[in-house]
């Protein structure tokens, strides 16, 4: 009984940890990817409820909730689409964009999915390449390699927007 309790609480701690290394970042990236608010809510939420519910099973829980908030963000947004018909991206109504921010965020809506992971982990999320690709089962070079085109086509799609 008293084994069970240690590792529920070691498990909260590491949780705990994680939530104040990873949550804002987190949810920024995942608002990002997703293009929806309440999806970036309930994605990161969940995440981490797993990995409360997990505990000792996972070794580096924040490599752990970046992951699964993404991968259940992906599962969210495809169900949207299934049962809504209509596009599951869709800008924050929240805040008035600037123009620069707004053209950013037109032009990440048409990177394909996963080219705007990649953009949104290394940009908003801050991960490094080697690091990505153990988010997205890739590799780093893989990852170097979307990257680059993903940027590149940013640019041109911020060029052509600027003309």
């Amino acid at each position: 009984m008293e084994e069970t309790v240690d590792r529920a609480a070691r498990s909260s701690e590491r949780a705990q940890a994680a939530w104040t290394a990873h949550h804002e970042r987190l949810w920024r990236s995942v608002l990002a990817w997703s293009g929806n608010g309440d999806i970036a809510d309930d994605a990161v939420a969940e995440a981490f409820a797993q990995a409360i519910r997990r505990g000792d099973e996972i070794e580096d829980v924040g490599r752990w909730v970046w992951r699964a908030a993404f991968r259940i963000a992906g599962g969210l947004l495809s169900d949207r689409r299934r049962h809504d018909g209509g596009p599951a991206r869709e800008r924050p109504a929240v805040v008035a964009l600037p123009d620069e921010a707004s053209a950013l965020v037109d032009a990440l809506d048409r990177l394909s999915a996963d080219d705007r992971l990649v953009v949104v982990l290394s940009l908003v999320g801050g991960w490094p390449a080697a690091d990505i690709g153990r988010l997205t089962d890739t590799t780093p070079g893989t990852v170097r390699v979307r990257l680059h085109r993903a940027k590149a086509k940013l640019r041109h799609l911020l060029e052509d927007d600027d003309d």
